[in-house]
């Protein structure tokens, strides 16, 4: 007896091999698809043609700017909200060197708060906006009092519209920051199209390479979750600042701590 089974309900020609349903349950990565032909079997083909209009629909999807500053500012931190240099969403896709420039009139906003700070957090909209808003907030919640209970000494939350990932260079140094951390939406993907990174980087200034900075990808409920990523966050900040470096000479050690059960930092 045949081990495939009938698409059921399509009207296609088209068989799925059950041996692969156990692996299906593993990943979110298309394995196994059903097909007709030479071609996808109707269901799969408007799965796939589904993700890739909503990973489109988030890479131009306008930042909730004032839902995620109620967010933050739920936090207990003050929250400060400027620009890029970008005028618009078709120029941030088209010019990512003004994505990482700030706007002229962010300095009359950012050099109030401008004195001695141990770390600035960053948060833009990146290529999913989605991402920030849903995941920002959960992971500043788990972060910040930890970081306030060691004495951290944090500048004000700092809101970029349409800023790329060395935007945080920029504020961190109108902010006078020792260290910055930008939490942005990712380039979605046809699984994922709301996963938030994480990028600390030691001494932000103009001439910082992407080699001097450490990241924590892929941060969304699927992924590596907020509570998760607060914890790695939280022990490359404690690093970072007792070595008083970042990027490839330092490594991401969480694991391999949480596996021998030593939660020094």
């Amino acid at each position: 007896m045949s081990d495939r089974s009938p698409l059921a309900a399509t009207g296609d020609d088209a068989w799925i091999d059950d041996s692969w349903a156990d692996l299906r349950l593993l990943t979110a990565a298309r394995i196994g698809l059903a097909r007709s032909g030479a071609s996808l079997a109707t269901p799969p083909l408007l799965e796939f043609r589904l993700a890739h209009a909503r990973a489109r629909d988030a890479v131009h999807a306008r930042l909730d700017e004032a839902r995620l500053c109620a967010d933050l500012a739920a936090l207990g931190a003050p929250v400060l909200v400027v620009a890029s240099a970008v005028r618009d969403r078709a120029e941030y896709l088209m010019r990512p060197d003004l994505g990482r420039q700030l706007a002229p009139e962010a300095d009359a906003t950012l050099a109030p708060h401008a004195g001695g700070h141990d770390v600035a957090f960053v948060i833009t909209d990146g290529l999913s906006a989605r991402a920030v808003e849903r995941h920002a907030g959960p992971l500043l919640a788990r972060l910040l009092p930890q970081l306030q209970s060691d004495a951290w000494h944090i500048a004000p939350l700092t809101i970029v519209r349409q800023g790329r990932v060395a935007i945080g260079d920029a504020v961190a140094q109108r902010l006078r920051a020792r260290m910055v951390v930008i939490l942005i939406g990712e380039r979605p993907g046809l699984t994922a199209p709301d996963s938030m990174g994480a990028y600390l980087t030691w001494q932000p200034r103009p001439q910082t390479t992407d080699a001097e900075r450490n990241c924590i990808s892929n941060i969304r409920s699927e992924g590596v979750a907020p509570a998760e990523a607060a914890a790695k966050t939280l022990h490359l900040m404690r690093v970072m600042r007792r070595r008083q470096l970042s990027g490839v000479g330092l490594k991401d050690e969480t694991e391999r701590l949480l596996m021998s059960g030593d939660n020094r930092n």
